[in-house]
C-alpha cells in the first residue's frame, strides 16, 4: 500500500483548502444557520460558490458534473469540505445526498438518472432517504421494517411512518424503504409533493448541520409508479448496503474535518491564554489533551484511507467500514470534547465554533448505525465458523 499523494490530488486538496476558508467559513455566522440547518437559500448561495470553483459534487461521476473521486481522493477532499460545517452543504457533499447520488448512480435506470439524479447531482433539488421508523419499526435492525408496499396494478401503494428523515424539509424527491407481501424490502423513488405523503413535523436535535433538518414522514396510500422502483423488487437490503457501507467512511471523513477544526482552535488558544504564569498549554494537563488529539485525529485519517484503499480495490468493505465508523467516530468524539475542555467558558459558548460542531458531532456516533451495533455485527462474523477452523 502506498498512501503517498499524487501532485494532482495534493492540488485538489489545497484548492478545496483555500476554497473553504476563503468562500464557505465567511458565512458560518450567517443569520441563515437555523436550528434545522442551513436555510435553503443559504445552501444555494454556497453551491454556486462552488461550482464557479469547480468543486461541486466532485464524487459525482464526470457524465454527471463531477470529478470522479475514488474512495481515497474522497477522503482527501471530504476531510477538507468537513473543515467547516458548511463545507460539505457547500460541496454537495452533504448526507442523505451524497450517499443518494451514489447509491442512484449504481442502481437507478437512465430513465431515472435524468429525472432525479441529475438535478440532484447539478446541486439544483435534494433527497432523502427515507428508512428508519419509529418503534416497534425499523431502527437499527432492518429486519423490523414495518412500512409496507403492496402492489396495485401498475403502482404500488406505500404506507407507513419514518422519522429521523434527514433533509426531509424542501427535499424534491424521496428513497423509500418498504417492506413486500413476502417480507422482502425494495427501495423506491417518489417525488415529494405527491399525494399520500405528509410532513408531519420537524425534530428538535442536537445537531444543526443538515438543510431541511430531521423530519417525520407519514406516507398514506402513496401510489408509486412501478416504473419508479429503484433496483429490482425484493433487492432493498442489498442495494442499502451498497449506500451505507460508503456512507459510513464518508461520515468519517467530514467530521475529520470538523474535529482538526476543533483542534486548531483549541491549539491556537493553549498557544495564547496564560494562565499561572505560562502559557496554557505548557501545563501538562493541557498539553497532553493536545498530543491526545494529534494521536487520534492520525489514527483516525489512517483507518480512513486504509479502508478507502481497500474499497478502491474492489472489496465489499462491510466489516471493514464498521470498523471504521467505530473507531473514527470515538475518536474524533474524543478529539472535540477535549477541545471544549481546553477552551473552558469559550468552549461552551457561540464564541467558539467548537460548541456548534460539538453539537453537532455527537449524533455521529449514532448515525449510520450506533457503536454498539457496529461492535456487535463485528464479533458476530468474528465468531462465525470459518473454513479450516480446527473441530
Amino acid at each position: 500500500m502506498d498512501f503517498s499523494l499524487s501532485s494532482s490530488l495534493l492540488e485538489l486538496q489545497q484548492r478545496t483548502r483555500d476554497f473553504i476558508a476563503r468562500e464557505v467559513m465567511p458565512y458560518e455566522r450567517d443569520e441563515r444557520n437555523t436550528a434545522h440547518g442551513p436555510s435553503e437559500s443559504l445552501r444555494a448561495e454556497l453551491v454556486e460558490k462552488a461550482r464557479a470553483a469547480g468543486l461541486l459534487t466532485p464524487h459525482a461521476s464526470p457524465d454527471m458534473g463531477g470529478l470522479g473521486l475514488d474512495h481515497v481522493a474522497k477522503a482527501i477532499v471530504f476531510e477538507e469540505a468537513g473543515y467547516s460545517p458548511l463545507g460539505p452543504v457547500a460541496m454537495n457533499i452533504h448526507a442523505p445526498d451524497e450517499g443518494n447520488i451514489h447509491l442512484m448512480e449504481a442502481v437507478a435506470t437512465e430513465a431515472q438518472k435524468e429525472r432525479w439524479l441529475r438535478p440532484l447531482a447539478a446541486g439544483r433539488i435534494r433527497s432523502c432517504f427515507a428508512m428508519t421508523e419509529p418503534a416497534p419499526g425499523a431502527g437499527a435492525d432492518p429486519s423490523m421494517l414495518a412500512t409496507t408496499a403492496t402492489r396495485d396494478g401498475d403502482h404500488y401503494v406505500i404506507n407507513g411512518t419514518k422519522w429521523f428523515i434527514t433533509g426531509a424539509l424542501g427535499a424534491s424527491f424521496a428513497i423509500i424503504m418498504a417492506k413486500m407481501e413476502d417480507g422482502s424490502a425494495t427501495m423506491f423513488l417518489s417525488d415529494m409533493d405527491r399525494p399520500g405523503i405528509r410532513l408531519e413535523r420537524l425534530m428538535d436535535s442536537l445537531d444543526s448541520c443538515f438543510t431541511g433538518g430531521h423530519g417525520v414522514l407519514t406516507f398514506e396510500n402513496l401510489r408509486v409508479p412501478a416504473g419508479d422502483v429503484l433496483g429490482e423488487i425484493g433487492k432493498g437490503f442489498r442495494y442499502a448496503q451498497v449506500r451505507l457501507a460508503p456512507a459510513r467512511l464518508t461520515h468519517c471523513m467530514r467530521w475529520l474535518g470538523q474535529a482538526r477544526r476543533a483542534h486548531d482552535v483549541a491549539l491556537a488558544y493553549a498557544r495564547e491564554r496564560q494562565a499561572f504564569g505560562k502559557a496554557l498549554g505548557e501545563h501538562e494537563g493541557v498539553g497532553f489533551m493536545l498530543a491526545d488529539n494529534e494521536i487520534d485525529l492520525l489514527n483516525a485519517r489512517l483507518h480512513i484511507w486504509h479502508t478507502a484503499w481497500l474499497l478502491d480495490q474492489g472489496g465489499r468493505g462491510n466489516i471493514e467500514s464498521s470498523l471504521a465508523k467505530v473507531s473514527c467516530s470515538e475518536a474524533e468524539w474524543r478529539v472535540v470534547d477535549r477541545c471544549v475542555q481546553i477552551l473552558g467558558g469559550r468552549g461552551v459558548t457561540g464564541e467558539s465554533i467548537v460548541m456548534r460542531i460539538f453539537k453537532d458531532m455527537r449524533a455521529f456516533r449514532i448515525y449510520d448505525g450506533p457503536s454498539e451495533v457496529h461492535r456487535w455485527s463485528i464479533a458476530r462474523k468474528l465468531m462465525a465458523p470459518r473454513r479450516g477452523d480446527a473441530s
